[in-house]
């Protein structure tokens, strides 16, 4: 994909990828829409205030966008180049050092919710999820490692390399929450995949990472339950967050029941708005609906697979591959997961699921996407 080296690229400056900045916004206001359809019977059931969750992703949505338009006026190589007054640290190793502290910290002071130690809690904030922010890490530190020395990715001890400095941040993260770990894995594995030309060796990856995943699966008794009710779901409770999901699935129809008219969103699956959101967008605007949304993730993508063909060099290409490959990856295993397709876990639907830490990130990430796509080869320039 990346056919020149840093040194041999002119570069010019490009526009904004205005398709990619509007698409990122359809999606972000369709979420908060859908929020607001999916969480007002029950925030107004609990708190007394049908718009409670409704406003406060509109909060995140309005800084996220901030931060993504900041972030992209920002020279992508600033975080790989060395900072004099840091005494030539570069930047990308003082935001690995971050994500190891922040995941260690949650790791023994972790705040729970929903039965799980993942946060940390933010007075007047909320709550932030550390592993979020580890995505940006690896995306930026596996970009910057490989685009360092392109030749060694081609073998497996080039790989092993790499993964000395991810299996960190990935062990820490798959601790406290696996299914966030597998993206992550799948972030590393897809940008390395991308830059090697010799692929051969990628087979022994992936068996290595799915005897992991295995291992990790089995080690604690309530994930091992999961792929028992996945195997066996004639003997789930008909109550189960997956069962009610697949009823809304297949009570929507085709055209579904009109925005705001679900029945199972009035207290059939619980935290309906997070990661099950997708279940009620089938209930309410039918199978087409689902499909339309799908499309737009797909235009998304497309976009993104843009950028990384025409960056200016190797460092700008892979980070764009590894923004799609995040998105992608919990695109798939969100709808894999709420159609059963594969056991229950909790990947939110990005852009579209309620939570602040990740529909923040994700704009930054949108945001060092369009960093990379205001700059183009010049005889890429010249040819379109």
């Amino acid at each position: 994909m990346f056919q020149k080296a840093e040194k041999d690229v002119k570069i010019v400056r490009s526009n904004y990828d205005i398709v990619l900045i509007m698409l990122v916004i359809l999606l972000s206001v369709f979420g908060l829409v859908m929020i607001y359809s999916v969480s007002s019977y029950n925030a107004a059931r609990y708190y007394n205030d049908a718009n409670l969750y409704f406003k406060r992703q509109g909060l995140f949505l309005i800084v996220g966008l901030m931060l993504m338009f900041i972030v992209s006026m920002i020279d992508y190589h600033i975080y790989i180049n060395p900072v004099r007054w840091l005494f030539g640290i570069r930047p990308i190793w003082l935001f690995y050092l971050l994500c190891l502290g922040l995941q260690v910290y949650v790791l023994v002071n972790g705040y729970e919710a929903g039965g799980s130690s993942r946060w940390i809690q933010i007075p007047k904030l909320g709550n932030f999820q550390p592993s979020e922010l580890t995505k940006i890490c690896v995306i930026l530190l596996v970009a910057y490692l490989v685009h360092r020395v392109p030749n060694r990715i081609n073998y497996f001890y080039g790989f092993v390399a790499v993964a000395i400095f991810v299996l960190p941040l990935l062990g820490l993260v798959a601790m406290l929450n696996l299914s966030t770990a597998v993206v992550i894995a799948g972030i590393f594995g897809v940008i390395c995949f991308t830059a090697a030309k010799k692929k051969g060796y990628f087979l022994i990856v992936l068996l290595l990472m799915v005897a992991f995943l295995v291992i990790f699966v089995f080690a604690a008794d309530y994930r091992s339950e999961r792929i028992d009710t996945w195997l066996h779901p004639e003997d789930v409770d008909p109550s189960s967050q997956i069962v009610q999901g697949l009823y809304a699935i297949a009570s929507g129809g085709l055209w579904g029941k009109g925005l705001g008219h679900s029945i199972q969103k009035m207290g059939f699956i619980t935290e309906v708005h997070t990661d099950m959101i997708f279940t009620v967008i089938c209930e309410e605007l039918g199978i087409f609906g689902a499909i339309m949304v799908i499309a737009v993730f797909l235009m998304l993508l497309w976009r993104l697979l843009h950028i990384a063909v025409n960056a200016p060099d190797m460092f700008g290409g892979l980070i764009a591959t590894g923004v799609l490959a995040h998105i992608a990856l919990q695109v798939l295993l969100n709808i894999a997961v709420v159609t059963g397709s594969i056991p229950a876990t909790g990947i939110p639907f990005p852009f579209i699921s309620y939570g602040g830490s990740s529909l923040t990130v994700l704009l930054i990430e949108m945001g060092i996407a369009l960093s990379v796509s205001k700059y183009t080869n010049r005889e890429r320039a010249i040819d379109e």
